[in-house]
């Protein structure tokens, strides 16, 4: 499935290392694309991995995160208002 994921981390005295361990865990299965805003294709297995690992970092009365969720990329109508970033065009 194609998932888009963006998460909201509050930026107290654990904020960043909070951010950064959910930023790098992200990073292992999905592309950058715009601050806490991450995209990709996952199995279910990975989905779960993903979210197992992330509510061990997460803070569930500061943080939040979003997970959306859809059948393939291609159902997904994605326009730039303003800036385009191309990260996710630099596959092969």
């Amino acid at each position: 499935m194609y998932i888009i994921l963006v998460y909201d981390i509050v930026m107290d005295e654990a904020g960043p290392k909070v951010l950064r361990k959910v930023f790098k865990e992200c990073k292992k299965y999905l592309v950058h694309i715009q601050n806490s805003v991450f995209e990709g294709e996952l199995s279910d297995a990975q989905l779960f991995k993903l979210e197992m690992t992330l509510k061990k970092f997460l803070r569930k009365d500061r943080d939040s995160l979003i997970v959306f969720k859809t059948r393939n990329e291609k159902w997904l109508d994605k326009e730039f208002w303003g800036k385009e970033d191309d990260a996710t065009s630099n596959f092969i």
